[in-house]
């Protein structure tokens, strides 16, 4: 995993290497610009995909973003709003032991945030966080954090973008369900009629810990339509270590209608036994920009 992020840090640093040198305007990042200074730096876009099956198979899967940020002299704020369902077909038993397909959810997840941060200078600001997440899924079935830093604006201009933030933050979590030997009172394990032991479902307790958030975001224009994006999150502490990292490529159709593909990484390194610790997702969406 420390490779990876690793690889996502060096992949996302290199093209703004060479955007240093290059301060040559394109009209879409002009006419963005103009539309965020007549509205107090705020800027938005929304995120729709839809996939659905039918035949020898069903499936449905959907999943939206909404994000808004605000840069001015004084502030850089940002706001995000994500959420992801899938259905389809899995195997389960019935009441008679049998084994049957059923339509079932499969994915249940959405996330909220935002952040405000107060600028000192044109590149570097105080910075105050929040994020709750809810997996029914996942290794968590939620979390959430609040934390506090310093930013930094590595690089900006009409071309690519490079921001960094760090700080402590104080997050609780609650694990997922799990699978656990069922107990007799005196403590001593249950048997069924053909002698195998009893498991039972139990909900572990939910845990807190300070951590420290990093976020690292990262912005290139590689042509006047298509665009690169890439986001580090990492909120790490002694009992959990959590990592999220998105990257995405969007071509514009028109100055506000765009595609985007996007590639979601998630890790936690603490979760429960038949739990994995890393969740992918691949998307390919509509985008309206605002």
């Amino acid at each position: 995993m420390k490779n990876l992020l690793i690889a996502t840090l060096v992949l996302a640093a290199l093209p703004f290497t060479a955007s240093a040198q290059d301060a040559n305007a394109n009209t879409t990042a002009n006419a963005n610009s103009s539309d965020a200074a007549q509205n107090g730096g705020w800027t938005g876009s929304g995120e729709f995909g839809f996939a659905s099956s039918r035949g020898n198979s069903r499936s449905e899967n959907a999943n939206a973003k909404l994000g808004l940020s605000q840069e001015n002299e004084v502030w850089k704020n940002n706001f995000f709003l994500n959420g992801l369902r899938s259905k389809g077909e899995v195997s389960v038993e019935d009441g008679e032991g049998n084994t049957v397909d059923k339509f079932s959810t499969t994915a249940n997840r959405y996330d909220t945030g935002a952040s405000v941060g107060y600028k000192f200078d044109p590149r570097s600001y105080i910075v105050t966080a929040a994020r709750y997440e809810h997996d029914d899924f996942g290794a968590n079935l939620w979390q959430g954090i609040i934390s506090v830093g310093y930013g930094y604006i590595a690089l900006k201009n009409e071309r690519a973008e490079l921001s960094f933030e760090i700080g402590p933050g104080f997050k609780r979590y609650q694990p997922a369900k799990s699978e656990r030997a069922a107990l007799n009172p005196d403590g001593t394990p249950i048997f069924d009629a053909n002698g195998n032991a009893v498991s039972e479902t139990y909900k572990p307790d939910a845990e807190s810990e300070v951590v420290g958030r990093g976020l690292v975001n990262a912005k290139y224009r590689l042509t006047d339509n298509t665009a690169l994006e890439d986001t580090l999150l990492v909120e790490a502490g002694s009992k959990n270590q959590y990592y999220q990292n998105d990257i995405g490529l969007s071509v514009s159709m028109t100055k506000k209608m765009a595609l985007k593909v996007g590639y979601q990484i998630r890790y936690n390194s603490d979760t429960q036994p038949g739990t994995q610790s890393t969740d992918k997702l691949t998307t390919t969406n509509l985008v309206y920009n605002f």
